[in-house]
């Protein structure tokens, strides 16, 4: 996936109220991105820490004109991380139409947002045809590594359990149930979930996956042009 504008380059100031960033430009001056993400962003918020933001293209009728797309994690060796959690389904959907999943690469059909399960629910993937099993596909964005391990969540997930629960009935009820981790960094070996970080969420997935669900992961190449799904990671 090609950005949509040439990377800038920054200086974290301060993330607040969630979603904006005061970045400080490498003119100098100044300015408050668009954080594209509402989660706890655990290591990656140090003020200092260099980002890279894109420009709002000029006809969006939009307040904040720059949204922050990356940051440099100090904490390791300042490699670059994708903190856009509107990426990771784009990634996805990329993936899929080219084959590039091979888990997947079997399903002629796919859906994004689809109704279903029992809490009134969307899956993010909806995968259909070739004779196979009808598969529901969650997407997860992962951000934290510990270690040489990329780990999720990064902060107590109640929303993530409920997805786990409604995939775990899926599975029961004959279809494939999938949770898919996308890993938007290079520099991790290994996945596994943060059971240190939400015991319930460690508990449940582990019901989940022996009751069927299937899970994957998958870190990204990224480079100043854009960003893809790359290389599996073994599930510890």
């Amino acid at each position: 996936m090609q950005f949509p504008t040439p990377l800038l380059s920054g200086t974290l100031i301060k993330r607040y109220k969630r979603f904006l960033a005061d970045i400080r430009l490498e003119n100098g001056e100044e300015i408050t991105a668009h954080c594209v993400n509402s989660g706890s962003m655990l290591g990656l918020k140090d003020e200092g820490s260099p980002v890279y933001i894109t420009k709002v293209p000029e006809e969006a009728k939009r307040k904040l004109r720059y949204d922050w797309q990356f940051i440099e994690d100090i904490h390791n060796n300042n490699k670059w991380v994708g903190i856009n959690t509107s990426w990771p389904n784009n990634l996805v959907e990329e993936a899929l139409l080219n084959k590039r999943l091979p888990e997947l690469a079997a399903y002629p059909e796919f859906r994004r947002e689809v109704k279903y399960g029992l809490q009134n629910s969307r899956i993010d993937f909806y995968l259909s045809g070739g004779g196979l099993p009808p598969c529901y596909l969650e997407i997860k964005n992962v951000t934290l590594k510990v270690g040489d391990t990329a780990q999720f969540p990064d902060a107590v997930t109640a929303r993530g359990k409920k997805h786990l629960e409604e995939l775990t009935h899926m599975a029961q009820e004959g279809f494939r149930a999938i949770v898919l981790y996308v890993v938007q960094r290079q520099d991790c070996i290994h996945f596994e979930v943060a059971s240190h970080i939400d015991p319930a969420y460690a508990s449940t997935a582990q019901q989940a996956k022996e009751k069927g669900v299937e899970f994957l992961c998958y870190s990204c190449d990224i480079t100043k042009e854009g960003i893809t799904i790359d290389t599996t990671l073994p599930i510890k």
